[in-house]
């Protein structure tokens, strides 16, 4: 019979040693070190902090499928935003056809395409918020298509209970048939766009003045945001593309956007273990050099909504191309038909720092497997 520690060297070393190894005993090499498991098997979704600390963006909450809307608490209020809508409950959205969920688990989320309106009358429409709240994380959002169309105004943001002393932050907003997303946050007093920070979209504007103070007292509420570069990034076009990824990540370091077509998304994304660090630079960010993220964004529930006219599209209809007025754009239900969001799944991601720091130095790497291996040896004696 052989002795207890050749066995262990036998079994678990190989998983620990040889990368393909931790697809011959996955279960197991995970169940002895579970991030060391993770690391082996997953390769490139180490990230590192600034200060060349090492994490890991490891699952926390995942919504998708039949069971999407059990976790969110829908919104039946007046529009914050004087949109001319009436946002429903649950009961009512499921009765109406307004959400639902698919045979093949895609989630529907849309604004009443059905039911003719008389002048002034709002149309129904869905707003839903999460139960769940978070400070910091990794948030992926992939979905088939977003709602666009005239007189429609769609956003996926997050935002504090105590607005805007907690912050928002607008992840996919746009209005009418507009082709790019854009990205927004509002804060109070104090937050500003770092305009050096390395980002590939454009400031907003509007008067010729850029949109670089979160400050949400001023400035109507514009906030500070930046304009994405793709035309794929909201629209038309992204729906015909087949939809995408958005992701936000919000850490110490930053909050950041990136979204990706279709055909580009990562395959650490698709793989589930996320690695911002090598998705190039984002879309838009915000640094910590101008605003104190820590104290501006705090306890944020992720919300979904479709309103109708309000504050953006009411106000720049005029000059939006679109036919008539918002408000007869309303009574016509065909006029919606693209008013839905078409989402496969939204993951959240926490971030966990690795115990022990990890190098792509052959030597720190052969140090540690042999250190294992000589634990794992001493421990297989120990057994006898």
């Amino acid at each position: 019979m052989l002795p207890a520690y050749f066995l262990i060297f036998i079994i678990y070393y190989p998983a620990v040693a040889i990368p393909q190894a931790s697809s011959w005993f996955p279960s197991l090499s995970e169940h002895l070190w579970p991030s060391r498991s993770l690391y082996v098997a997953s390769g490139n979704s180490i990230n590192y902090n600034p200060n060349g600390s090492s994490f890991l963006w490891l699952p926390q909450d995942s919504y998708s499928g039949q069971t999407f809307f059990d976790l969110w608490d829908f919104f039946t209020g007046a529009d914050p935003t004087n949109g001319q809508v009436n946002y429903v409950n649950e009961t009512v959205a499921r009765q109406t056809g307004l959400v639902y969920v698919q045979d093949n688990g895609i989630v529907i989320m849309k604004a009443d395409n059905t039911t003719s309106l008389a002048s002034g009358v709002y149309r129904n429409s869905v707003r839903i918020s999460s139960q769940a709240q978070y400070n910091t994380g990794l948030f992926i959002l992939d979905l088939n298509r977003a709602p666009w169309g005239c007189a429609v105004w769609p956003a996926f943001w997050t935002v504090g209970g105590n607005w805007p002393y907690d912050g928002e932050v607008d992840i996919i907003e746009g209005v009418h048939d507009n082709e790019h997303n854009q990205v927004a946050w509002h804060t109070a007093p104090g937050c500003t766009l770092d305009t050096t920070a390395n980002f590939t979209g454009t400031i907003s504007s509007s008067d010729g003045v850029n949109h670089t103070d979160c400050n949400a007292f001023i400035n109507s509420n514009s906030g500070c945001g930046m304009t994405e570069w793709s035309r794929a990034s909201y629209g038309p076009y992204f729906d015909s593309q087949g939809g995408g990824v958005f992701a936000m990540k919000w850490d110490e370091n930053s909050i950041a956007i990136w979204s990706f077509y279709r055909v580009a998304i990562p395959k650490d994304v698709i793989a589930g273990t996320p690695n911002p660090s090598g998705w190039g630079a984002p879309s838009a960010v915000l640094e910590p050099s101008d605003c104190n993220l820590g104290q501006l964004f705090a306890n944020h529930s992720i919300v979904f909504d479709i309103t109708l006219c309000g504050d953006w599209a009411g106000n720049s209809y005029a000059t939006s191309g679109c036919p008539g007025t918002c408000e007869q754009r309303l009574m016509d239900p065909a006029n919606f038909q693209n008013a839905s969001w078409s989402i496969n799944s939204l993951k959240v991601y926490r971030k966990v720092l690795l115990s022990a720091r990890v190098t792509n130095s052959v030597t720190s790497k052969l140090t540690m497997e042999f250190t294992t291996l000589y634990l794992m040896i001493l421990l297989g004696g120990l057994l006898l």
